[in-house]
């Protein structure tokens, strides 16, 4: 909802690092920024370090997390935790796979993301908003605008569930985003549309 309006800048963090820089980039601003905390992300354990001196993370640039060659698994905040669960078992698929940690939804790297696409000609957009609206549907726009030619493969939004959030944990669980259902569209997408790569033909 915020991302739509202009001159407001949205942040999203992935771990304690990239909070504590982001937060300090929003202080240091002088446009009005928005800070949003998972709170699936608190109280989880990080192998980050974050160090005790101020530093800044750049709003409106991403992290690549991991870089691979056949698909690339975006994520946004607590989802780039799953992009990197979905991405080790991938791997053991036998896939190279790239994993983009947003951080910023206004403003957008745009570079980054239409970048990786052209690399890996395949996109999984995990994104725990509804299906409908969602910053899923606005990366999949630009995707398709400026990188359609590049792609092997449909685009692919792995989003939280067309249903009003439950209240209840155990159903809460079913109406997220999983893992397995990122690992599961990622690899039908790279098995049904496996384009020849260079180690291949080597």
């Amino acid at each position: 909802i915020f991302t739509h309006f202009p001159g407001l800048k949205c942040v999203v963090p992935s771990n304690p690092y990239n909070a504590k820089g982001l937060m300090t980039a929003a202080i240091r601003d002088d446009d009005p920024v928005i800070v949003f905390n998972n709170r699936q992300l608190m109280g989880l354990r990080f192998e980050d370090h974050v160090p005790e001196d101020p530093y800044v993370i750049d709003i409106g640039k991403s992290d690549f997390k991991t870089r691979g060659e056949d698909i690339t698994l975006l994520g946004i905040g607590y989802t780039t935790r799953v992009c990197m669960e979905a991405a080790a078992l991938l791997e053991d698929q036998g896939y190279s796979v790239e994993v983009l940690d947003l951080l910023s939804l206004s403003p957008m790297d745009d570079d980054a993301i239409l970048s990786s696409v052209q690399k890996t000609r395949k996109i999984v957009i995990v994104d725990e908003d509804y299906p409908r609206c969602s910053i899923a549907s606005d990366i999949s726009a630009l995707v398709a605008e400026e990188a359609f030619d590049y792609l092997d493969a449909p685009i692919i939004n792995c989003t939280g569930k067309d249903v009003p959030m439950p209240y209840a944990a155990n159903l809460e669980k079913l109406a997220l985003v999983t893992t397995e259902e990122v690992v599961t569209r990622a690899s039908f997408c790279c098995l049904l549309y496996e384009s020849p790569s260079p180690r291949d033909e080597a």
